[in-house]
């Protein structure tokens, strides 16, 4: 994000007219604690994080073993979600110093398909912004779709320094925790940095923490970005789909810093078909129900 100015409209353009760019969308203002402590959807991997932290037990799999299977996991659940449809939320909001909003931008959309297969996205709701101290960045958006539901794939893989940390309970879950970071900065790249929880069952990311890098100074200008928690939920038994995404976190511009709340949500996750018959001539078409 940066200092508010005049790339906010244009920007809010740009998303507007896109044929789909993924989690961009609006929410309810959220007042409560982090998803951690209780705003995390009921059945979310992280909705009831166990206090006990990180222990050092060792994995029962060796730990390029497990990496390697849940980077396979992601790639395959990367294919997965892009047949699903879903409507995404999206607010992100200045808090003043007494903790209340002063500022707001917020965007609802629909995931979906037209009757060809082609997906793209349906904005349903996006009033006015009211954001006056910051502005949203091409990297903010590109931040939402590809690096707020982080994905890391068996193509990833070599972009990224992964260590494996420890063990910890999630909710009902056991968790293998990995920190992850960038190897280098690529020119007009983006990357996730921080620490992932890998469900030891099914190996699969079930939440991660930290934030899009790097910040980005130049010339006069500051772009600098949240840390946020991102948390997935199991769909149809099979993948874990992120349901929220959250931020509060203040961000240090040389002017001054600003508190920042963002909330994204993810929700109604259906599998997208198309059913087709072949007729004998003189049949009539007949609806499906």
């Amino acid at each position: 994000m940066t200092i508010a100015g005049a790339i906010l409209p244009a920007l809010l353009a740009l998303v507007a007219c896109s044929s789909f760019s993924p989690p961009l969308t609006a929410a309810q203002q959220q007042s409560n604690p982090p998803p951690s402590q209780s705003t995390a959807p009921p059945n979310a991997a992280a909705s009831k994080q166990a206090p006990a932290g990180v222990s050092s037990e060792p994995p029962s799999l060796p730990v390029d073993e497990i990496i390697k299977r849940f980077a396979a996991r992601e790639a395959e659940f990367k294919q997965e979600r892009d047949n699903y449809t879903y409507t995404q939320t999206f607010l992100v909001q200045t808090l003043d110093y007494n903790g209340y909003p002063d500022g707001e931008y917020r965007m609802t959309s629909d995931i979906i398909f037209t009757n060809t297969g082609k997906r793209y996205e349906k904005v349903t709701n996006a009033p006015p912004s009211t954001l006056t101290r910051v502005a949203l960045s091409e990297e903010d958006l590109a931040d939402l779709q590809n690096v707020q539901p982080f994905v890391l794939t068996t193509a990833e893989l070599p972009k990224y320094d992964i260590t494996y940390v420890g063990r910890e309970k999630v909710d009902e879950l056991s968790t293998y925790v990995f920190e992850v970071k960038p190897k280098k900065f690529e020119k007009n790249q983006r990357y996730f940095q921080g620490r992932i929880w890998v469900d030891d069952a099914d190996l699969e990311i079930v939440k991660t923490f930290g934030k899009a890098v790097p910040d980005i100074h130049k010339g006069g200008s500051e772009n600098i970005f949240p840390r946020f928690e991102t948390y997935r939920e199991n769909i149809e038994g099979h993948y874990w789909f992120p349901t929220y995404t959250h931020a509060d976190d203040m961000l240090y511009f040389s002017s001054g810093a600003i508190r920042i709340r963002m909330t994204v949500r993810y929700k109604d996750y259906k599998r997208f078909r198309v059913t087709s018959r072949i007729l004998a001539p003189g049949d009539q078409p007949q609806d499906d129900h």
